[in-house]
């Protein structure tokens, strides 16, 4: 089934895309292109193929939690254009 050049006309209208008329027939061929391939992968059998999220199996790669030194609240807070005491001050954002 290839697609016709208003129904990528009218396509690019509900994408509120103004398209001139070079691009529209450049966009018709490409997008037919692109139907070709799947047109192309239906005819594959998959029925002995397991269905899968990824090609790849996916690993957590979190390190442990660890406590580990960090800056002095003083040293955190040198370049702070507004403080109060070991915190930043920053504007209201609810009014």
């Amino acid at each position: 089934m290839a697609l016709t050049r208003e129904e990528v006309e009218h396509v690019a209208l509900l994408a509120r895309l103004e398209l001139s008329d070079d691009e529209l027939a450049r966009l018709t061929e490409q997008l037919n292109a692109i139907l070709g391939h799947f047109q192309a992968l239906q005819a594959l059998d998959t029925r002995d193929i397991p269905p899968t999220s990824h090609v790849v199996a996916l690993e957590n790669v979190w390190r442990d939690d660890e406590v580990q030194p960090s800056l002095p609240p003083e040293e955190a807070l040198r370049n702070a254009p507004d403080r109060i005491a070991d915190l930043f001050r920053v504007p209201r954002v609810v009014e």
